[in-house]
């Protein structure tokens, strides 16, 4: 690995530690191959989604300066783990250690920083824990039908999906928590790709996933993907309406509709009804403990799943939602895109109940144009 040093006379080392929610692969944008040292002033502190971003002024060795932008962690997980906007001011000076941007302009992923010899804004991994006891059942409205939000009065949400990317069920593949496969003769075997499908999802692989919309323009992630996202998601149960609406924690707040009274899938009239949607059209209704909703209509402008998997507007979805238990919901998908898949598969996996909490602010356009 080369490594470069530049800087101003200063001690200062802050480990960032990679969580595993990580919102973009880092080589996508960084040269993972390249790293530098460099020591400097602040001038800012952008403490804003997705990612923060520290601004020095680092001198070169004619004295020279030059404003580099250190980039760390988004402001939620950087405030889990006790820092603030604060925790910096402009006129410290800091030292950075990490790779830097690929296309040469001056940015650098804050692998290591510290500030008057002090280690600073390391993340510490999010942990699910244990909310309630594992024998809490499963609870129900008054009429019996499962609730998948909170008992009166509380709040929860559900997240930490114990999948990171859409791969058929029975298929052992190893992967990273964005989705790219650890080895990449794998890609045959995560899904019955068409043979362009299949080319596409490797050539998304090899590319470090960097033309990901999500990240690049803060679009919506779509279904299913929406369920493999960090900062998790709520269901807002409407039932005097027949409807429910999906609020993500993460993607800008954006929410989904399922509808539950039986309408056709289409828009409305003299509205959107021929507009494909991200999240598609949704119609569900109950089969004992399951809420089995069939989704139609999407449009092409979004990956579905982590990872890269690519989809066409054919794309068709069956998704079961099954609280087995207070704490646990058991996600089920059958994909059915005859656009880019030879045949239907089906993907599954749970998600984790947090309560007496709401999803966490995250806004992926705060620091976008």
């Amino acid at each position: 690995m080369k490594q470069t040093f530049l800087g101003l006379a200063a001690s200062l080392t802050f480990l960032i530690v990679m969580p595993v929610s990580a919102h973009h692969v880092l080589a996508a944008k960084f040269d993972m191959t390249k790293s530098m040292r460099l020591q400097g002033t602040i001038t800012k502190v952008d403490w804003l989604n997705p990612h923060v971003h520290i601004f020095v002024d680092v001198k070169d060795t004619k004295s020279a300066l030059t404003n580099w932008a250190v980039e760390l962690e988004s402001v939620v997980d950087l405030e889990r783990s006790g820092w603030t906007a604060t925790t910096v001011k402009p006129g410290t000076v800091l030292s950075v250690e990490g790779p830097v941007a690929k296309n040469g302009t001056h940015q650098i992923w804050g692998n290591s920083v510290s500030a008057g010899g002090k280690k600073i804004f390391s993340v510490t991994p999010a942990a699910a824990g244990k909310s309630n006891p594992p024998s809490a059942p499963t609870p129900h409205w008054p009429d019996g039908q499962p609730r998948l939000g909170a008992l009166p009065g509380q709040t929860g949400y559900w997240s930490f999906p114990t999948a990171v990317s859409l791969v058929e069920n029975g298929v052992n593949v190893q992967m990273d928590q964005n989705g790219v496969l650890k080895n990449i003769a794998d890609a045959a075997k995560v899904a019955p790709f068409q043979q362009w499908a299949r080319d596409l999802y490797v050539l998304r692989q090899k590319s470090n996933l960097e033309g990901d919309p999500m990240f690049l323009t803060c679009l919506p992630p779509g279904v299913p993907r929406m369920f493999q996202t960090p900062y998790g998601i709520q269901f807002l149960e409407n039932r005097d309406r027949q409807r429910i609406f999906v609020v993500m924690g993460g993607a800008n707040r954006n929410w989904r509709l399922m509808y539950l009274d039986g309408r056709p899938q289409v828009g409305q009239r003299q509205g959107d009804d021929d507009n494909p949607l991200y999240y598609g059209r949704s119609a569900g209704k109950w089969d004992g403990e399951t809420l089995v909703v069939d989704v139609k209509n999407f449009n092409e402008k979004f990956w579905f799943s982590n990872g890269g998997l690519p989809h066409t507007q054919l794309l068709h979805l069956t998704e079961r939602f099954t609280r087995t238990d207070f704490d646990t919901l058991k996600y089920e998908v059958t994909i059915d895109d005859p656009g880019a898949y030879t045949r239907p598969w089906s993907s599954s996996w749970t998600m984790h109940w947090l309560p007496n909490q709401d999803p966490p602010e995250y806004f992926c356009q705060d620091n976008r144009p």
